[in-house]
């Protein structure tokens, strides 16, 4: 134990918040933590300190205190001792009567939440430009695709900085995947809390549904109001509307939900198919305008009350459309970074063909990738990025279904283009079919 009580933590979990002593290390107003207590009690009816204490993921001792503070109230009775701090207790007709009074201003009944001072803290701490990925890890991010060295120098700087990065560009060439692989550069755990009070309100933060766990195991003497996950990827597309943006108030539970953007601190937020939203396009970038700039957020409770909320993730939008349609100067010079991502050159078409073919366990044949291209020219189709693997997706398709797994490659990629781009005749009048069907 270190002086102050703490079990000791190691060096690689010194930045793993600290779990409280007393009451007034929580942050939190002792009556909050009173109230929140007793809802546990309630729920659990013979409750014992140990099995409160689990659910409130405070120490035994704590919330021993907290349960003599009630008992004290007459709001519940003691009726054995277990242990030192441990004891069991039963719910009084008083302490159910004021249960039923505080369910009605607050229906949750959770781990104790944390303050948002000490969420403001903890974000500020490990905000995605603390720790920087070096150039060598961003490389090996984009290992799964083949990107123009262009491309990969913008991506790192963009994730050094920690400044937000829009891709442009035509559709089907990688914008997404580009935008899914930026985050895979990221390293370390961070730490959400499962829940923030402010002003007797709790907002809930930690989401299973985004945040997944890391696989170390968090340190003795950790918070565990606090939980250890990987860094959050969340991405939102047509889907977005100004109301997701805000605070949502579950009016049957009578406590909130954070939105997306809070919830994705410390991560990656990428708004794809931006400009196709349900609402004006405008409209969501001056919504976007005063977080990007000041990396702070405002939401609004039920009450009518602004909060200010940390806003540190590494934010991507992601578009196909022209870009003066649906932005403005004003919020291009609020972007950290802008990548276009253009077509792919006949050589860098060539070796997303070969990747793919490699994954896919394809021989490959260069005369028939020859031929591939020529036929791209012939009909002046443009190259797109996406294109080798869903012909070779197709080549797979055709060889399952008709047997044609003894068929050269060239031809395969001829039935396949027929049917992906939807032409109707391939072969010479004089030419059997390979298979009926196909």
């Amino acid at each position: 134990m270190n002086p102050i009580g703490h079990p000791s933590l190691s060096t690689e979990d010194q930045r793993a918040p600290r779990e409280p002593d007393a009451i007034e290390d929580t942050g939190l107003d002792p009556c909050f933590l009173h109230d929140l207590a007793l809802k546990h009690a309630y729920h659990e009816g013979m409750c014992t300190s140990s099995r409160v204490a689990e659910k409130l993921c405070l120490p035994l001792q704590l919330t021993d205190h907290l349960l003599q503070w009630l008992r004290k109230d007459h709001l519940v009775a003691l009726t054995a001792q277990i242990g030192p701090d441990d004891h069991r207790y039963e719910m009084l007709d008083r302490g159910a009567e004021r249960v039923k009074q505080l369910l009605d201003v607050s229906g949750y009944v959770g781990p104790a939440p944390v303050s948002l001072a000490a969420y403001r803290r903890r974000v500020e701490a490990t905000a995605v430009n603390e720790t920087p990925p070096p150039p060598e890890k961003v490389a090996r991010a984009f290992d799964p695709i083949v990107i123009p060295e262009a491309s990969l120098l913008t991506a790192g700087l963009a994730l050094s900085s920690g400044r937000s990065l829009f891709l442009f560009g035509p559709p089907g060439n990688g914008k997404t995947s580009i935008a899914r692989l930026i985050h895979d550069a990221f390293e370390g755990d961070i730490w959400v809390p499962h829940a923030i009070e402010i002003d007797g309100q709790v907002i809930k933060v930690y989401d299973p549904h985004i945040h997944a766990r890391s696989k170390e195991t968090e340190p003795a003497g950790a918070d565990r109001r606090w939980v250890r996950i990987r860094r959050p990827l969340v991405v939102v597309g047509s889907e977005l509307t100004m109301e997701s943006m805000d605070l949502i108030d579950s009016r049957g539970l009578r406590f909130y939900e954070a939105p997306f953007q809070l919830k994705t601190n410390g991560g990656t937020l990428v708004i794809d198919d931006f400009g196709r939203q349900r609402v004006d396009s405008s409209d969501l970038i001056n919504r976007w305008i005063t977080p990007l700039e000041n990396g702070r957020d405002f939401l609004t409770l039920a009450t009518g009350k602004t909060i200010e909320v940390p806003f540190r993730q590494f934010l991507i939008f992601v578009t196909n459309l022209p870009v003066e349609k649906i932005v403005d100067q004003a919020f291009l010079r609020r972007i950290g970074y802008r990548l276009r991502v253009d077509p792919p050159t006949e050589e860098i078409y060539r070796k997303i063909f070969e990747r793919c073919a490699w994954e896919r366990h394809i021989p490959m044949e260069p005369e028939a990738l020859d031929a591939l291209l020529a036929r791209y020219r012939q009909e002046g189709r443009p190259l797109r990025g996406s294109e080798p693997r869903d012909l070779l997706d197709r080549v797979l398709d055709i060889q399952r279904y008709a047997g044609l797994y003894d068929q050269p490659l060239g031809e395969l990629l001829d039935l396949a283009w027929t049917n992906y781009f939807g032409q109707t005749q391939l072969l010479e009048k004089d030419e059997s079919p390979p298979r009926a069907g196909v």
